[in-house]
């Protein structure tokens, strides 16, 4: 029979989780804002979005956000596009030169994940391995949640 987590499991595992997540986002170079690369991954991820939709997703104004699709429009790594059910709005999706850089940095950050694994003892990187399906489910619960990936994050 499966155990029951205590609360304080949770709460400890959700402590360790964050921190080791805020500890990432601090390690990724910094060639562009965060805000910037979140953006990239949220329009990767969901596909064209609207500036509103985009400035709510990622917690900032609309005319920052309008800013920052600009920044990103003359890099070639967004593009506008008309709205197809609504020819008076624009959306933003993400060029090819786009989805490179988004699978770059995963690339990028799971290999440093993966050079911080080796340095576990054996038994360590078999228990973190055998919480690989709850990780993924954890993963697949926060869609939609404040912590989905293209949110803002406060440290």
């Amino acid at each position: 029979m499966p155990r029951t987590p205590r609360p304080e499991q949770g709460a400890a595992a959700g402590a360790a989780l964050y921190a080791l997540f805020i500890e990432a986002v601090r390690q990724i170079p910094r060639t562009m804002s965060l805000t910037s690369m979140s953006t990239l991954f949220t329009l990767d991820r969901a596909g064209p979005q609207r500036i509103t939709d985009l400035a709510i997703t990622q917690g900032v104004t609309q005319p920052s956000m309008t800013t920052l699709a600009k920044v990103l429009e003359r890099q070639g790594l967004i593009e506008r596009r008309g709205d197809p059910r609504d020819r008076r709005v624009a959306l933003v999706a993400v060029t090819h030169a786009g989805s490179a850089l988004v699978r770059e940095r995963r690339r990028a950050n799971a290999e440093e994940f993966s050079q911080l694994i080796d340095k576990l003892s054996d038994d360590e990187t078999a228990t973190l391995v055998a919480a690989i399906p709850a990780l993924d489910h954890l993963r697949t619960l926060s869609e939609g949640s404040p912590l989905a990936p293209g949110t803002r994050v406060a440290s």
